[in-house]
């Protein structure tokens, strides 16, 4: 297999009209889609369940983006084992046709780009930028791991010894639960699952309850670039009920979780309990959250530096793990620094993300009330310079708060 040296995908470019009316007639084209009903999938069939929820757009909370069928317990357990089941051929599989697959599925991706990001704007409420961004991470970790799977399964460099022989290869291990976060429902979804699935391993992939929708649509994906039935596994559900079978189950092998730190704790744990048949110890790739702080010396350009606080505590309304949550300001330029940041931040657009605007809503109600939450300590621990209120629309706004 001759490929090409990894080059990251570029981003598009919306100061282009013609590009901004390809996106806003893909927004037309997805919004047509809203209100879809979509089962779980298991060993390649799709499962109907007595209970449902549904996905709703932030920006417009009137408007259910998708009914998505529940999973229970009984049935992550026919995942897992199915998925497991399924492992015993696919781990036979060879590392070229593997990624090849990812590949095909990375084409197939950069053809459905302006879809793709319609879905997360109206899902995951991210503006034009933001949306196209993800979806270009996605693509490159389709392109970038099944690059390194080729890399991988090549002859492994090791260090001889006088009367040795030995070898280095790896080897895959076994049904995976995949476990993605809201925030990044694409991107990280496709980068865990992608380098489970070319690495030789099957899947059991628990979306978010927020944005199951692109679950879906990157489990379609897969399926059309070729993936065999049972790779991979769709089964949407509650954490406490479907989360947790399927991470401490005796058959799963590993578990990826990108999420908030008390979930992951909690998956830590369950994860470290050796079950009834079980017979190998789990292993987890657990991301969490953060508290960034950016730092601004008297040396620095005050203008750059409150551009780079307010794009990195305000893009996609601060829902990332890497989001300024803090600015520690030298304070010689103190005084300048936080009337400069006051008159950046109250100059900041908000309104629905099919609009583009800078900021859109935040996921959903519960993260509106954590969020004001959090406004009411800061309120008590410190000095409100701008924002601190709920914006009266259709959908979940906040002020940009400092």
């Amino acid at each position: 297999m001759s490929i090409s040296e990894f080059k990251n995908e570029s981003f598009l470019d919306f100061n282009d009209p013609k590009v901004y009316k390809k996106q806003v007639k893909a927004i037309e084209k997805v919004r047509s889609q809203f209100g879809g009903k979509y089962e779980l999938i298991i060993a390649g069939k799709k499962v109907k369940t007595q209970q449902t929820f549904t996905s709703i757009n932030p920006s417009n909370k009137d408007e259910v983006i998708g009914t998505f069928y529940k999973a229970s317990k009984k049935l992550a357990d026919k995942a897992v084992k199915e998925s497991a089941k399924k492992f015993e051929e696919w781990k036979k599989v060879s590392p070229k046709e593997r990624a090849s697959i990812l590949f095909k599925a990375a084409r197939l991706m950069q053809r459905k780009r302006y879809e793709l990001n319609a879905w997360l704007i109206s899902e995951a409420g991210k503006n034009f930028a933001e949306a196209d961004g993800e979806t270009a991470e996605a693509i490159d970790f389709l392109n970038f791991y099944g690059r390194e799977i080729l890399r991988y399964s090549e002859k492994q460099p090791i260090t001889k010894l006088k009367g040795e022989k030995n070898e280095l290869f790896y080897i895959p291990i076994g049904s995976v639960t995949v476990i993605p976060p809201w925030n990044f429902p694409l991107a990280i979804l496709a980068g865990m699952t992608s380098a489970a699935i070319v690495a030789g391993n099957t899947v059991v992939l628990k979306p978010s309850s927020d944005t199951p929708m692109m679950g879906k649509l990157f489990y379609d994906i897969m399926e059309e670039a070729g993936l065999p039935a049972g790779v991979l596994n769709f089964v949407p559900g509650s954490g406490g009920e479907v989360g947790d079978t399927l991470v401490g189950h005796h058959l799963t092998r590993a578990v990826a979780f990108t999420g908030s730190v008390d979930v992951g704790n909690h998956i830590n744990e369950l994860a470290a309990k050796v079950n009834k048949g079980q017979i190998w110890i789990k292993r987890t790739v657990l991301e969490m959250g953060g508290k960034d702080a950016v730092v601004v010396d008297n040396q620095a350009d005050v203008d750059e530096a409150v551009k780079g606080v307010v794009a990195s505590a305000f893009g996609f309304q601060g829902q990332k793990c890497s989001a300024g949550s803090r600015a520690i300001v030298d304070k010689r330029i103190y005084n300048k620094f936080v009337k400069k940041l006051k008159s950046a931040v109250e100059g900041i657009t908000i309104g629905d993300a099919k609009d583009n605007y800078m900021m859109g809503p935040v996921a959903c109600a519960s993260a509106q009330r954590t969020i004001m939450n959090y406004i009411k300590i800061g309120k008590r621990e410190g000095k409100l310079l701008t924002g601190g209120k709920l914006i009266d629309g259709p959908g979940y706004y906040i002020e940009p708060t400092v």
